[in-house]
């Protein structure tokens, strides 16, 4: 039986996502699919749409058979820091293979690139000799890449795809890396018919659209949390903050430029557009605004380098078995309950649930925040 991984963040669940899990299934038919996935805060910075509850169990009503949840702390880093932290949680789970998607399909293209970012001493130099010219670092890394190899790699996934099987070959990890076709453009705003990318369906739910061609029929999206929901409450922490350079990828003076602008813009776009410079990228931007909305400081941000824990949010029968056939020769604690284990990493989770369900009714509010140290994993 294969060990399947996928690294997710499921915003929202999508027509894509579920032929993934297909595409899996046809791959390996006699496998068993663990995803790690982000939670109320995603890689690029975004609010999730749905909280991570109700994504546990759409994965797991798809076919997924275990969701394990990647720590903020991660989730809401540059893709070294989330690759490096999801591979770590995949191995530690026993997984063999990891599945994602990618543009150009090359598994052997995307490994040799990997292969040069470890191994080619001259990369670290040359990423190093295109960022004094005040390049940001995804762009240095992608001209470091063109310049060494004569390749050039330059979307999404592929990029994302490149950075997991580093941290493979980093951490040297059995996990196999593959991928599968995608065909869809990330971050185009358009929908298209039937597999659309998730920033399109974000968008089309910040305007009210009908979105129910582009997800399955039961991902139901009543009331989306959207990045513009948060922005009162980021403009008064940045507002009534001593000093913003404390707080986690709030670097070299760019406190300065999110103090002149806040107050001349109306939405989060608004600011990210007078505040972004030729070094720091939208998503660098974003990841630093939910840095700084769910307080989350440099100095915590040291205290944690690798996982600490597998935290289940979610599992079917045949993940519970699985589950309780390797929890014996696991290196990491297996936890379920904030009750069953005390950790400064999963205290910060209770804090950024309390953040993400700032918008809500009260009703609601409490729900979520109760539900973050009450509940226990979905089991479907």
């Amino acid at each position: 039986m294969n060990i399947v991984g996928i690294i997710c963040e499921y915003n929202p669940f999508h027509n894509g996502h579920l032929k993934h899990i297909e595409e899996i299934k046809k791959l390996y038919p006699d496998s068993l699919i663990i995803c790690v996935m982000s939670g109320h805060f995603t890689q690029r910075g975004n609010v999730s749409v749905l909280n991570k509850w109700e994504k546990t169990k759409l994965a797991l009503t798809y076919g997924v058979n275990i969701v394990v949840e990647l720590p903020f702390v991660f989730a809401s880093q540059s893709a070294d820091i989330f690759a490096k932290a999801s591979i770590e949680l995949l191995d530690e789970l026993h997984c063999d293979t990891l599945v994602f998607g990618s543009e150009c399909n090359d598994i052997n293209l995307l490994s040799y690139m990997a292969e040069t970012q470890v191994y080619n001493k001259k990369y670290q130099k040359t990423i190093k000799k295109y960022m004094e010219t005040g390049t940001n670092y995804p762009t240095a890394c992608s001209k470091a890449l063109f310049e060494l190899t004569g390749k050039k790699i330059n979307t999404p996934n592929d990029i994302l795809g490149i950075t997991y099987i580093r941290e493979i070959l980093l951490s040297e990890s059995n996990i196999k890396p593959v991928c599968i076709k995608r065909n869809t453009d990330y971050h185009s705003k358009t929908l298209t018919p039937s597999i659309t990318s998730a920033t399109s369906i974000r968008y089309s739910l910040s305007k009210g659209e009908d979105i129910s061609p582009y997800v399955p029929s039961k991902v139901k999206i009543n009331h989306p949390h959207l990045d513009q929901d948060y922005f009162s409450f980021l403009k008064y922490k940045i507002v009534t903050s001593k000093n913003l350079s404390i707080y986690q990828t709030v670097d070299e003076g760019i406190e300065n430029r999110i103090l002149k602008y806040i107050n001349y813009s109306k939405n989060i776009d608004e600011l990210i557009l007078k505040v972004k410079t030729k070094r720091y990228t939208y998503n660098k931007l974003m990841r630093m605004f939910t840095h700084i909305l769910c307080d989350f400081t440099k100095e915590e941000a040291k205290k944690f380098t690798n996982n600490e824990y597998i935290r289940i949010l979610g599992f079917n029968p045949k993940g519970q078995e699985y589950l309780n056939k390797i929890k014996k020769v696991l290196n990491l604690p297996l936890i379920t309950t904030f009750s069953t284990f005390s950790n400064p990493m999963l205290e910060i989770e209770k804090r950024v649930t309390a953040v993400y369900a700032s918008p809500f009714n009260e009703k609601d509010k409490v729900k979520l925040c109760e539900a973050e140290y009450k509940e226990g994993p979905i089991i479907y």
